[in-house]
């Protein structure tokens, strides 16, 4: 582990609203390669096939982030003791208008990251910035995937463009980047148009668990079966904020009702703790759609969850 600075904890105990907004309050990284664990904001929505705004998504959920404690009421992990935690900014965009090379500006920025062995957490952004994540993480043999979502996101092209935030995961598939038969999707729903997404995930053997599946089986048996899926080898884990009902997150650019409520996808990601996960992303948060600020919050409070998910990953590989 990265050498913790003796000031990590003051910012913590210091009132939440003075200081800059950084993610959790933790410090502006300067150098990759101090830190443990690098939150990331990927302000674009370039992707987008609905409701626009997700790219002002990393500002408001930081400001919500200052919200966040530092030890966790259920599992008392306190990620800022077994890692060295920082906000590395937001990705710095030379081209947002074509989307292959935009998502090269987040590959670019993500390695600088994961090739000092940083694991990164991003906030974004549309759900098409998941796959340039994954092409920066650069491994030798495709992940296991983890994903949250009310859409498969296996969609294919859409009004010309193959990169849309419909499509992120069968892209991935396609790139070698993760491995379908380690891949579940969780939370799926909403009426489509066509049953191509739903169609493809399943055909190359992602397992689909629809909502009303997990209203039949419960939390814990889903939980159970995702552990299983993915075994004791690295994975990542995207969560998508419409996969929480609108009631709970209405500032989201696809919303479909009948989905989680916040503790139930609290207790969701919490069961995934001691997985070996390389990285993970919250997306889709889209402050104008957003009137009261709860879904920022909402934003915020998974990626500490997933924050603590990472520490201990990285806790149990460099013990």
């Amino acid at each position: 582990m990265k050498t913790l600075p003796e000031n990590q904890y003051d910012r913590m105990s210091a009132p939440r609203y003075i200081g800059l907004p950084t993610f959790m309050r933790a410090p502006q990284i300067e150098d990759p390669s101090d830190y443990d664990i690098a939150m990331i904001g990927i302000p674009y929505d370039g992707a987008v096939t609905n409701r626009p705004g997700a790219r002002h998504g990393p500002r408001e959920i930081r400001n919500s982030s200052s919200m966040m404690r530092s030890i966790h009421p259920v599992s008392r992990i306190n990620p800022y003791e077994q890692c060295h935690i920082g906000d590395a900014g937001d990705v710095p965009f030379t081209n947002v208008y074509d989307v292959e090379k935009a998502h090269k500006n987040i590959e670019d920025f993500i390695h600088l990251y994961t090739s000092s062995n940083t694991a990164t957490l991003a906030a974004g952004g549309d759900h098409s910035v998941s796959l340039p994540i994954l092409r920066a993480l650069g491994h030798d043999e495709p992940m296991g995937l983890i994903h949250i979502d009310a859409h498969t996101d296996t969609w294919d092209d859409f009004l010309g463009t193959d990169y849309s935030h419909g499509s992120p995961f069968r892209r991935a598939v396609e790139e070698g980047l993760i491995d379908p038969k380690r891949t579940i999707q969780i939370g799926i729903r909403g009426a489509q148009n066509a049953s191509v997404g739903w169609d493809y995930s399943e055909s190359v053997g992602m397992r689909v668990i629809f909502m009303e599946d997990i209203l039949e089986l419960g939390i814990p048996a889903v939980i159970k079966e995702a552990r299983q899926i993915i075994g004791s080898n690295r994975a990542y884990i995207s969560f998508d904020i419409d996969s929480i009902d609108p009631a709970f997150a209405p500032g989201t650019g696809t919303p479909e009702v009948g989905g989680f409520t916040t503790r139930e996808a609290l207790s969701l990601i919490r069961g995934f703790d001691g997985l070996d996960i390389l990285g993970a992303d919250v997306v889709e948060v889209s402050p104008p759609w957003d009137p009261t600020g709860m879904t920022a919050l909402v934003g915020a409070s998974m990626m500490y969850e997933l924050l603590c998910i990472l520490a201990t990953a990285h806790r149990l590989r460099t013990e």
